[in-house]
């Protein structure tokens, strides 16, 4: 495989120096036309304002894909698969989404070296990754806390002097007990607190209310006394709309640095039909704003937001034709190749 990506890179490589004489900018490349890596043209990320920034401090918009529940499709998590999303997609960050229950984390620890096999292909292939502490049906970040702050303070402890590493500490906190106030950021607090004793620079993304989408609550009371912290905004396209993006306006007039580290281009059900034009509505407000994105998600179940159609590639290799990939796949590989534009 590694062969047959060797010459991908070079035809990517030719991909790119077309891309620059169209004027695209090379921050939207994963490898520029000198063949760097986006880990080493942009280095140690960082946090200016409510902007996602690069060592040098320039404001960036990161673009790329999340895998779908690591117990179900953690055969996706690999160099191959992940290096053909960097050479062929031109995704700059991948999202390793570790669930907690429905089989994953808590119930079946070996998920995580799913994790890690993700962290060491993204080391290897100089794209950002994406450390997801899924919380979903579980709702109250509180309920696995301890295992939270013993999971973050391992992947600390080893991976603290990479730049690759974006911790995501809760998913998508949800329930009407849930608050910010009472559950979510002390959660926050007690998790950063932890990662902050071995790596004191990467960034860290904190989940927020109402299945991350209730942003402009957190803005109102935002963490303190915390560099390079980012807050989670979740949307689906056929879903959310206007009223989600007003609450984003909302708390990023307020000063809070947003990441969307899930999108789907369908319902939030996962289908319901492929929203192109609601996708690209969002994709311009995104990159307005120079918010960061990660696409939900590779997965070959047959769910109009999955990247596979049903049943392709089974066995987690990559090299996918474009009969491989669903109307959403199709979308967001043109979407990342720059060959949709976004005004």
């Amino acid at each position: 495989m590694m062969k047959e990506r060797t010459a991908w890179f070079g035809i990517l490589g030719l991909m790119v120096m077309l891309i620059s004489a169209c004027g695209i900018d090379d921050t939207q490349l994963s490898v520029d036309k000198n063949g760097k890596t986006v880990v080493e043209r942009f280095g140690q990320l960082q946090v200016i304002g409510t902007k996602l920034c690069t060592e040098g401090g320039k404001p960036i918009q990161l673009r790329g894909m999340s895998s779908f529940g690591l117990q179900w499709a953690g055969k996706y998590a690999n160099e191959d698969v992940i290096g053909w999303l960097r050479d062929d997609w031109n995704i700059q960050v991948w999202r390793a989404a570790m669930y907690l229950t429905e089989g994953g984390y808590i119930q079946n620890p070996v998920i995580k070296e799913k994790v890690i096999s993700s962290i060491e292909a993204a080391l290897k292939l100089g794209v950002y990754v994406i450390v997801d502490w899924h919380v979903l049906s579980d709702k109250n970040p509180q309920a696995y806390q301890a295992k939270a702050i013993e999971f973050f303070t391992d992947i600390a402890q080893q991976y603290r002097k990479y730049p690759h590493i974006i911790y995501e500490i809760c998913n998508e906190p949800n329930g009407k007990d849930v608050t910010w106030q009472g559950n979510i950021k002390p959660y926050a607090e007690a998790v950063i607190a932890a990662i902050r004793q071995y790596d004191p620079d990467n960034i860290i993304i904190v989940g927020t209310p109402n299945w991350s989408q209730d942003v402009d609550v957190a803005a109102a009371d935002p963490i303190q006394n915390q560099k390079n912290i980012m807050y989670t905004l979740h949307f689906y396209a056929g879903t959310h709309g206007q009223e989600l993006r007003a609450k984003a306006e909302k708390a990023l007039a307020k000063g809070l640095p947003l990441f969307v580290t899930e999108w789907g281009t369908s319902d939030a059900s996962g289908g319901g039909g492929f929203y192109m034009e609601k996708s690209k509505e969002w994709l311009s407000f995104l990159k307005k704003h120079k918010i960061s994105w990660v696409n939900w998600s590779v997965n070959n179940k047959g769910e109009e937001s999955g990247a596979l159609v049903y049943n392709a590639d089974r066995e987690g290799k990559g090299y996918w034709k474009d009969s491989d990939l669903s109307e959403s796949g199709r979308f967001v590989r043109k979407v990342l190749r720059n060959e949709i534009r976004i005004p």
